[in-house]
């Protein structure tokens, strides 16, 4: 049996004799490989990414909003119903088994002053249970006390956007800034939290205690109402128990008959971004798949290549014969020849992937995580690729008869 590490050095003396011929032949493998490490990346990227979106809003989350659908297909918005009361959440808690926290939202857009520094940003008036809700963790300073949320405190919690275009590196907590000409005493900053699902910035938003929201700085002319309840069930797995709760209890608390429209609506946040991985999984699949017959393309293109130099080596393959190579020999050396092709196609196809993978991540802003174990078996793949498609040629050589090889012209 010939000695691999001989095949290997005739294989590439082989290659290198018409090199032109054999770098277009491992182009299919090329692309092919760089397509699948590319879409492999991509799509971890963005598995991560929505991942960290996941992680961001909390988790085992629901989200009650003023209006629903109507029968019609008719979308009644927040803005123009005000069903939402703080006691909803209240009830929730109390009346709900499978919640563990509710808290109502009231915010609005408005002008922060601190200094001759000022910020547009969002104001959201809200309780205690909001933060372990949204697993946001304060970065220093304390939270609200019950004294701030029953007296209507005029205290604030800040995110780190807020900190950064107000104070820069000042500590805030212990400042006054001016929110609609009313002073706020920072009390602490929240731990920096990134983009949500839909590409907003977490970070520039001010927390208030609710009541001080509702009755000290932006009133309202019906009492007590938020403009969403934010929800946690207890588990994962009682989601939804929970909007199902939910829903039973709003009907019965707003009095909506069985055939009324119902004047909120429940949202499952963390079953829509799973739904939306999912998706995306299915869709990175798919595009491996194609690129994937790339790969496919260029095994053809190797097993045509390969049967081409069968033909012009066929007195090549006849002396050796002569002279004493047995069939197994023959077969070894061209599908050394045809593996080697294939793996020199999957490195280079490697590279390319690889940077490819960068560029594209620099040039969308969407990141792009290359996994070792995807190079592997796209290598590994490309290694298949030449066996299963150079056997045939290399069995054809092996089986060819030393006189007729030796008589051929």
């Amino acid at each position: 049996m010939i000695n691999p590490i001989d095949g290997i050095r005739i294989a590439t003396g082989a290659l290198t004799a018409n090199i032109l011929r054999s770098l277009l032949t491992m182009l299919g493998i090329v692309i092919g490989v760089g397509a699948v490490i590319v879409m492999v990346a991509v799509g971890a990227g963005a598995r991560e990414m929505i991942g960290s979106q996941i992680r961001s809003i909390g988790s085992n989350l629901l989200i009650v909003v003023p209006g629903a659908t109507t029968q019609t297909g008719a979308r009644l918005g927040s803005g123009s119903v005000h069903t939402l009361k703080s006691s909803d959440a209240e009830a929730m808690m109390k009346e709900a088994p499978a919640v563990r926290l509710a808290a109502p939202v009231w915010g609005d857009v408005s002008q922060a002053v601190y200094s001759a520094k000022n910020w547009r940003t969002r104001v959201n008036g809200t309780t205690r249970e909001y933060f372990p809700i949204r697993e946001w963790p304060l970065r220093f300073g304390r939270m609200f006390s019950p004294e701030d949320e029953r007296y209507a405190s005029k205290v604030a919690l800040l995110g780190a956007t807020v900190v950064e275009n107000l104070f820069g590196d000042e500590y805030p907590v212990g400042k006054f800034i001016r929110i609609k000409n009313t002073p706020f005493e920072v009390i602490g900053v929240l731990e920096k939290k990134g983009q949500s699902p839909r590409g907003e910035d977490q970070d520039d938003g001010i927390f208030i205690p609710l009541k001080t929201a509702q009755f000290r700085l932006f009133g309202s002319p019906f009492p007590d109402e938020v403009k969403a309840i934010l929800v946690q069930s207890k588990d994962v797995d009682q989601i939804a128990d929970a909007e199902k709760q939910i829903d039973e209890l709003l009907t019965k608390r707003h009095k909506i008959g069985r055939n009324q429209e119902k004047d909120f609506s429940v949202r499952n946040l963390t079953e829509i971004l799973n739904t939306a991985k999912k998706t995306l999984d299915i869709m990175t699949t798919l595009l491996g798949a194609i690129a994937a017959i790339s790969l496919v393309v260029g095994g053809i293109g190797i097993m045509n290549i390969m049967l081409v130099s069968v033909t012009e080596r066929t007195r090549e393959i006849g002396i050796r014969m002569a002279v004493g190579a047995r069939s197994g020999d023959i077969l070894s050396q061209f599908l050394i020849e045809a593996v080697t092709l294939s793996m020199l196609g999957g490195m280079l196809g490697t590279l390319v992937g690889i940077i490819g993978a960068y560029f594209f991540a620099k040039a969308s802003s969407w990141p792009a995580l290359v996994n070792p174990l995807a190079i592997a078996v796209a290598l590994g793949f490309s290694g298949a690729v030449g066996i299963f498609f150079g056997f045939y040629p290399a069995f054809k050589a092996s089986r060819l008869h030393p006189i007729e090889a030796l008589r051929y012209e």
